[in-house]
């Protein structure tokens, strides 16, 4: 029988700046680096240095942990982080990106009460794609739920694969609240797919984010098809680690997150004839 081959995976692997909240940016590039990250995704939230590109420059440069991926300000409590107009929000966003030397800017479609914003999402998104190289990567969200009832709180659609955009990003938290199967969204978006927030959730009306392996997704079954692809964006480690009661608790959980992630991007590949 033939030995089986290991990959080295392309695709690196990015910590969130929200995975350590309430803690701060600051202390994410921190964890970062002693655990061994790769990189990090940017959370551009009220925390005044995730908005200071020259305070995350010297916090990348210090630490020795580049920048990935900006997430723009995209929710309910960032609406007037950098300007109320949201095509202001993902402009700066770009800017940061690239003076950051990131490759990714994840962006949210729209609430639905943007309304003007959400009828040009799609083609704004496209014109802006246009003008750079660094990669506006959409993602899914969810319906809103609340009891037996649900709202479409996104538009054009909480489903981005429903429309027309050059990149996506899947979140796997996000799948399991919209009740959704993930692995077939990542077949849909194909090679559009680049970038991943790796998480999980057990289909909660509430957004999770656990630990990959605690709960019901599939994130060992989506890293092994992203490794056999030759996948080669990054995967973002994005888990709500609040409830955590210390900063070594905190610490645990990411480190455990990024053994998973790493295991099953390295999965064994068989060659032919085996």
């Amino acid at each position: 029988m033939t030995e089986p081959v290991v990959r080295i995976p392309d695709a690196k692997v990015a910590l969130s700046t929200a995975s350590v909240y309430p803690e701060s940016t600051a202390t994410a590039f921190e964890i970062a680096a002693r655990l061994g990250y790769d990189g990090v995704e940017v959370m551009v939230w009220t925390d005044p240095v995730s908005q200071d590109i020259e305070a995350l420059r010297r916090l990348s440069d210090y630490h020795g942990v580049p920048v990935l991926a900006v997430h723009a300000p995209c929710l309910l409590i960032t609406q007037r982080v950098w300007s109320t107009d949201p095509w202001v929000k993902l402009q700066r966003a770009r800017n940061a990106a690239e003076k950051l030397g990131a490759s990714t800017v994840v962006v949210h479609p729209p609430f639905r009460w943007q309304r003007s914003y959400a009828r040009e999402f799609v083609r704004g998104v496209w014109r802006m794609q246009n003008e750079t190289d660094v990669r506006f990567a959409v993602e899914n969200m969810y319906p809103w739920r609340y009891r037996d009832r649900e709202m479409l709180a996104y538009a054009p659609d909480w489903d981005p694969t429903n429309d027309d955009y050059r990149h996506f990003t899947v979140d796997l938290s996000h799948t399991a609240t919209a009740r959704n199967d993930a692995l077939d969204m990542v077949e849909r978006m194909g090679d559009r797919l680049a970038h991943v927030h790796l998480a999980d959730g057990n289909g909660s009306a509430k957004d999770e984010h656990l630990v990959p392996g605690r709960g019901s997704q599939p994130c060992a079954e989506v890293l092994e098809r992203l490794a056999a692809h030759n996948f080669s964006g990054h995967v973002v480690v994005e888990v709500n680690t609040r409830r955590a009661m210390s900063a070594a608790e905190r610490e645990a959980d990411l480190a455990e997150a990024l053994a998973f992630t790493r295991l099953h991007l390295a999965s064994p590949t068989w060659v032919p004839g085996s």
